[in-house]
């Protein structure tokens, strides 16, 4: 039995997860998110920790990332998760991702495989996490450079950025009389606000704008068929946007947003780097030169995409936790 802990913040843990466990078989999810509707197994929906008063030192001291004193929340969380690990005997914890309950899995003695996040991680919570971990698995291809910064040693393992769409063949970009270009806000919070993305609209009247998430556009839950129409997909830096644009082959503008530990700096950086390159990247959202910047996106060719998302990296990372059971030892009663 494997257990999947599941992040609850923006929606890229949760189709990560998905997408392995997909792969591994039935599963029991833990997170405070509810259960999806495509999961396969059990769900414990966990209690909130974030929802109180989180003043009273909530890094104990630095040491860890999310540990609020007198937290009623967080205590019957880890009580819960501590409760069926005693009742499940889990093989193997999957946990994407929290150096908390990573901790709490280790300390109970079960075995623990950790997602790499992109970014500076050399942090003492990251390290513990890192540290304690059989495996650490990284969703972004093995030439990719400068995606993590941290103390993990040969236990990384670079498996490919993967998606939920990955069974799904590209479909050829439209190429009709008008093109096409869609503004992707993700989940997590963003700063594009709805008048710069106006300015950017009425920069390029050739183009027929489409916008997605944050304070203008709808939240689509599947948005495959809008990255299938569109020339041009403006996203942010996050791993499972990025991932998202890759499956379907699309040329992209990259904007990197904001996040701990640089984490979206770091991920357009590597993204920069690629050759031949799929995607334009901005370090800022541009307030004028958007007609000259769509067309510098269009000329790029969305297959070399296939660099950064082959379509098989949720079977790599399978493949680890597959491997990971294999080798575990005897249990002690």
């Amino acid at each position: 039995m494997i257990g999947y802990y599941v992040h609850h913040h923006g929606r890229g843990h949760l189709q990560r997860t998905l997408a392995v466990a997909a792969r591994t078989g039935p599963g029991v999810g833990l997170s405070s998110l509810p259960r999806p509707a495509e999961w396969v197994g059990h769900w414990i929906e966990l209690p909130r920790d974030d929802d109180e008063d989180v003043s009273r030192d909530p890094t104990a001291g630095g040491r860890l990332h999310w540990v609020p004193e007198r937290h009623r929340g967080l205590s019957r969380r880890m009580a819960e998760i501590s409760s069926w690990i005693d009742d499940v005997d889990p093989e193997l914890m999957v946990v994407d991702v929290s150096v908390e309950v990573a901790l709490l899995a280790r300390l109970h003695g079960v075995p623990v495989v950790t997602m790499a996040q992109p970014g500076d991680r050399r942090d003492a919570p990251h390290a513990l996490a890192h540290g304690i971990a059989r495996s650490v698995v990284a969703p972004w291809p093995e030439h990719a450079h400068g995606v993590l910064r941290s103390t993990v040693d040969d236990r990384l393992v670079t498996v490919g950025a993967f998606s939920r769409f990955d069974d799904r063949p590209p479909v050829p970009r439209p190429r009709g009389d008008r093109r096409r270009v869609l503004l992707m806000l993700g989940a997590g919070g963003h700063a594009v606000t709805p008048a710069q993305a106006e300015a950017a609209r009425n920069q390029t009247p050739d183009w027929d704008w489409r916008v997605l998430g944050g304070d203008e556009g709808p939240w689509v839950e599947d948005p495959w068929d809008e990255l299938c129409a569109a020339d041009v997909v403006i996203t942010h830096a996050g791993q499972n946007a990025v991932a998202e644009v890759a499956a379907a082959r699309r040329p992209a503008v990259i904007v990197p947003q904001a996040r701990p530990f640089g984490e979206q700096d770091a991920l357009a950086a590597a993204l920069a780097l690629l050759q031949p390159s799929p995607a334009v990247v901005r370090s800022a959202f541009p307030q004028d030169g958007w007609a000259d910047l769509l067309e510098e996106a269009d000329a790029h060719d969305g297959e070399a995409w296939i660099a950064w998302n082959d379509g098989q990296g949720a079977e790599r990372a399978a493949k680890v936790l597959h491997e990971e059971l294999a080798r575990r030892g005897p249990v002690s009663r």
